[in-house]
C-alpha cells in the first residue's frame, strides 16, 4: 500500500520512538524511508558585522552536527532492519512547509510523524508542526505517540 515514507525527526524522545515504529512499519510494508531533519533559519539582530558572521557560522555548525546525529540514528535503525533509507537535511523558517514540500518533491506516499502530545495552553502557544502538516498536506499522515 505504501512504498515511500517520509519520516521527519527532531531528535526528541517522541521522534526517537517514532523512528522505531516507522522502521518496523516500513519493513512490514516493504517500503523505503526518506528521513528528514528541518533546521531553523538563522535570525539575529546585531550592530557588529563580525559578531553576525561568527555567530551564523557557529549556529550552522551546531545545527548541522545535531542533524547528523538525528539522521544517523534513523539511518542506523533502518539499516539494522534492512529498510532502504536516505536522509535529507533542509533549512526553513516553517518546518511544516518543508515537510509538506519534501513529501511532494520526493513523491512520498505517506508522512509518519511523532506527536509531542502538547495540550492546552502549551499546545496553543508552541503550536504543533504535526498539526500543521495534518492541515496542509495532501499526502496521508500517520501520527505516532
Amino acid at each position: 500500500m505504501f512504498n515511500h515514507i517520509l519520516l521527519p525527526t527532531d531528535g526528541s524522545p517522541a521522534s526517537e520512538r517514532a523512528i522505531t515504529q516507522a522502521v518496523a512499519f516500513a519493513k512490514d510494508a516493504e517500503a523505503r524511508i526518506t528521513g528528514l531533519h528541518v533546521m531553523q533559519e538563522f535570525h539575529l539582530l546585531t550592530y557588529q558585522v563580525q559578531m553576525l558572521e561568527n555567530t551564523r557560522e557557529q549556529f550552522i555548525r551546531e545545527c548541522q552536527a545535531r542533524a547528523d546525529v538525528y539522521l544517523s540514528a534513523l539511518k542506523k535503525a533502518a539499516d539494522k532492519e534492512g529498510v532502504p533509507c536516505e536522509t535529507v537535511c533542509v533549512t526553513a523558517n516553517q518546518p511544516f512547509e518543508a515537510i509538506v514540500r519534501m513529501a511532494e518533491g520526493k513523491a512520498c506516499d505517506l508522512i509518519v510523524m511523532a506527536s509531542h502530545g502538547r495540550k492546552g495552553i502549551a499546545g496553543f502557544l508552541l503550536g504543533s508542526e504535526t498539526q500543521k502538516v495534518l492541515s496542509h498536506s495532501k499526502k496521508p499522515v500517520l501520527v505516532l505517540h
